[in-house]
């Protein structure tokens, strides 16, 4: 468990300093100090080049799709449950959750709503016995909570929603759900977002032999305009290479973890 603790503590430090943003910023801030204080030193401008194509490189969407491709191209036949194919359980992984200070309540964010509406539908079409919300964050009520609540809503009889609300990553997801159903045997239905299913089921595999994995909310989508506007830098092409590279991190901090 220790060991596991300073993994998930050096992901978090990791993920804040391996990012695109925070990188191309000290970049900047290097060229600003070194302008500032060792203007006689050549190679200002060709540093200052590389930090606009790092930007530009992150931020154009024919970077992000390939990158998005990479991290999902094994779960894009994996978004419908085959009608024959039957599930004993379809769980699903809370993601990012909001309190809001003023009104004292705690909303699900877009991941959340979109892995839970997604394993709502599988839930049904699949004939499991429970739908299974789980995570919990900082938040004043859980993210299994909130989906538990969502779920109800969309038409989930209460009795057969389970809350697994003590796991606070997706290594402790895993270990949770293991002892809810001991049985190695147990078919489930793992529900995540796209990018995030590799790490997950590398886990869950761990601890259940009978996997389908069932991703929602995909980054990667087929080229959209002409060719000129994939080369045309945009905002969310940025936030989904963000993404990218701290599911890439939080991998290679799992694979530490089972070393």
């Amino acid at each position: 468990m220790i060991k596991a603790l300073m993994v998930s503590v050096m992901y978090d430090v990791l993920k804040s300093l391996i990012d695109p943003v925070f990188i191309i910023f000290v970049l900047l801030l290097i060229y600003f100090l070194r302008s500032s204080f060792f203007r006689k030193q050549k190679g200002g401008g060709l540093f200052l080049f590389f930090i606009i194509v790092l930007l530009y490189g992150f931020s154009i969407q024919t970077v992000s799709g390939y990158l998005s491709y990479q991290l999902e191209k094994n779960y894009i036949k994996s978004l419908h449950v085959d009608e024959k194919a039957k599930l004993d359980v379809v769980a699903v992984l809370s993601g990012t959750n909001y309190d809001i200070q003023s009104v004292a309540e705690t909303f699900p964010g877009e991941t959340t709503t979109v892995r839970l509406v997604h394993a709502v539908r599988m839930y049904k079409q699949s004939g499991a016995k429970y739908l299974v919300c789980s995570g919990r964050d900082q938040s004043r009520v859980s993210g299994a909570e909130l989906m538990a609540q969502m779920a109800e809503s969309l038409g989930v009889p209460g009795h057969k929603i389970r809350l697994e609300a003590k796991s606070r990553n997706t290594y402790e997801h895993a270990i949770e759900l293991s002892k809810m159903f001991p049985d190695k045997n147990v078919r489930l239905g793992l529900v995540t977002s796209a990018w995030h299913m590799k790490r997950s089921e590398a886990e869950f595999r761990k601890y259940f032999k009978n996997i389908r994995p069932l991703p929602a909310g995909f980054l990667y989508a087929s080229p959209a305009g002409t060719a000129a506007v994939r080369f045309i830098p945009q905002s969310q092409c940025l936030l989904k290479n963000t993404l990218i590279f701290r599911e890439h991190i939080g991998r290679f901090c799992y694979k530490i973890k089972n070393i």
